[in-house]
């Protein structure tokens, strides 16, 4: 599990989420509103926004994308959530029909405490063999 996993509040502009995403070595941000995670944004959903928008500088993308998109417009709300007692199978589980590819972990109080990628369980077996 990553701790502490980044996460975007729900009413910033998507290009916030589209820079945050393409200088980072991670994929997935949680989208949280008031603390609780309504939905979790990948960068392949910001990609998707933008396909056809080719050619244009940074700038004026990031300006594009805020006048035609929001982060709802981007972000999945069918997100698969766990607790902290749940197995590396329980997460194999999940992610094994290859619908999601992030689970988000909650504590006993229902906060955000992490998240496990499709990546991050990879690296679990590639490590435990």
């Amino acid at each position: 599990m990553t701790e502490d996993p980044s996460t975007i509040e729900r009413s910033q502009p998507i290009s916030e989420a589209y820079a945050r995403l393409m200088d980072a070595p991670f994929h997935h941000l949680i989208v949280v509103e008031d603390d609780v995670p309504v939905g979790v944004i990948a960068t392949s959903d910001i990609l998707r926004l933008v396909y056809d928008v080719d050619g244009t500088d940074d700038r004026a993308l990031r300006t594009y994308i805020d006048h035609q998109f929001t982060i709802d417009d981007a972000m999945s709300v069918d997100i698969r959530k766990l607790g902290l007692d749940a197995t590396v199978r329980d997460v194999a589980a999940m992610l094994s029909d290859g619908s999601f590819h992030s689970v988000v972990v909650l504590d006993e109080t229902g906060a955000l405490t992490g998240i496990v990628t499709t990546t991050d369980l990879a690296r679990y077996l590639r490590d435990s063999l």
